[in-house]
């Protein structure tokens, strides 16, 4: 293709960049469940049968978002329809219990670590293993540093080795096999690290819980973000980071 010609398919699609991580709203996106603040009819568990993953639970009705595989099945079945799956991309936490929405509940939401914002509201490096996952959450992360997000221009990047990493984000269910090597990441990382739990499978085992898991890591280390979704949106992860070490400006 000669350069006047590529020059024109160029201009043709304009700046791909998102301006504003913060206000985007990717068209289609199933995100964030709302719940209806009305009762269900008694003995009425059509959404807990229906759920693949045990997010749900009745009586009163609450939905975990770190075990939620966001496939609304639920939401299908529910006659009531009291569950309902907006386009918000946005529901990462810092606490765990968080995580779980009931009726007329907040969104989930990030607290910033001031000492973190300091160290790293600038320069964040970090290093992903998939700990036995299906490759789909590590396809959405791969995504975040593509034109689209651009999460590298708030000086966020993706580095090879946990020596040069200050965050190791964690994906798949941790299985036996990955135990060592999770471990081996962890303990090359220099302090101050933290560790990030993405997806259904690294926050809870998702629908890859099971005897060939061993989650022994991270009940010892503990998350200190949690980013759910199955797999999460490249802006439900890009947020929850930013937001985290304050690196918006």
């Amino acid at each position: 293709m000669k350069l006047p010609s590529l020059l024109r398919v160029r201009l043709s699609q304009g700046a791909p960049t998102m301006a504003d991580l913060g206000a985007a709203r990717p068209e289609g996106f199933r995100g964030l469940p709302v719940l209806g603040a009305g009762p269900c009819p008694p003995g009425c568990t059509a959404c807990v049968d229906a759920c693949p993953s045990g997010a749900i639970t009745a009586a009163p009705l609450a939905l975990d978002l770190g075990r939620c595989a966001f496939c609304a099945e639920c939401s299908e079945a529910c006659p009531e329809g009291a569950i309902d799956f907006t386009s918000e991309p946005r529901m990462g936490a810092t606490r765990r219990e968080d995580l779980v929405l009931r009726a007329g509940s907040a969104a989930p939401t990030v607290i910033a670590s001031p000492p973190l914002v300091r160290l790293f509201g600038r320069s964040l490096r970090m290093r992903q293993v998939s700990a036995g996952g299906c490759n789909a959450c590590e396809l959405e992360l791969n995504a975040a540093t593509n034109v689209n997000f651009d999460v590298q221009r708030y000086g966020v990047e993706w580095v090879a080795s946990p020596r040069h990493a200050d965050a190791l984000v964690l994906t798949g269910p941790l299985t036996r096999t990955m135990r060592d090597a999770v471990r081996i990441a962890w303990d090359a990382m220099p302090e101050p690290r933290f560790l990030v739990a993405v997806g259904a499978c690294a926050i809870s085992g998702g629908l890859h819980d099971g005897p060939a898991a061993d989650r022994a890591f991270l009940e010892e280390v503990g998350p200190a973000l949690f980013v759910p979704g199955c797999p999460p949106h490249p802006l439900t992860f890009v947020n929850a980071i930013l937001d985290f070490v304050g690196a918006r400006r």
